[in-house]
């Protein structure tokens, strides 16, 4: 038996629809006809010329139309009072920031820190970009050696082998970092 598809025809027995019937004829069927527009015509308020000479008595009685704006005048010149009472305002400071609030400013800047990145890769920057970075730099360096603090690593290193310590003396040294932690102990 062959498979058959349903249809959205109900066939003999399906309820009956009505007849489709146009927009117009309905309205003419229903006894409703168009009802009489209200408000202004179009274009009302650009042809004072044609209503005032239609209507005299009616534009009389009614008020001028609000929507043509204000009859106040405007200074088109700016007061010169006004504008020496702006010169002799004092200017409000800025906090200045310390050196140390600048280095890290300077240090915290994404676009130096991409630069840098870009530099660690091995990418070659532009002149403008290498131009900046040369000065952010050197901003950097100036505020480093204005605080004291060195960029070299081997300060961090300890002393050189060859001022190693014999073994008594790193015993000696470790003995009394014990009795430094045992008296700081003690105080807390």
């Amino acid at each position: 038996m062959s498979r058959s598809k349903k249809t959205r025809k109900g066939g003999e027995n399906s309820p009956k629809l009505q007849p489709r019937v146009k927009k117009q004829d309905r309205a003419v069927a229903t006894g409703k006809r168009k009802e009489k527009e209200s408000g202004n015509k179009s274009g009302s308020r650009h042809n004072e010329g044609l209503i005032l000479a239609q209507a005299p008595q009616q534009q009389a009685a009614k008020k001028k139309d609000p929507r043509h704006g204000s009859k106040k005048p405007v200074a088109l010149a700016i007061p010169v009072a006004a504008v020496t009472d702006k010169a002799t305002q004092p200017k409000v400071k800025q906090a200045k920031l310390t050196d140390e609030q600048k280095l890290l400013k300077l240090e915290e800047d994404p676009r130096l820190n991409q630069l840098l990145d870009m530099l660690e890769e091995g990418r070659d920057l532009n002149d403008v970009d290498q131009k900046w970075l040369d000065q952010q730099l050197n901003k950097i360096e100036t505020l480093m050696v204005k605080l004291g603090i060195s960029d070299d690593m081997d300060a961090d290193v300890p002393s050189s082998p060859a001022k190693s310590l014999s073994d008594d003396e790193l015993f000696d040294k470790f003995e009394s970092g014990a009795d430094l932690l045992k008296d700081y102990q003690d105080k807390f």
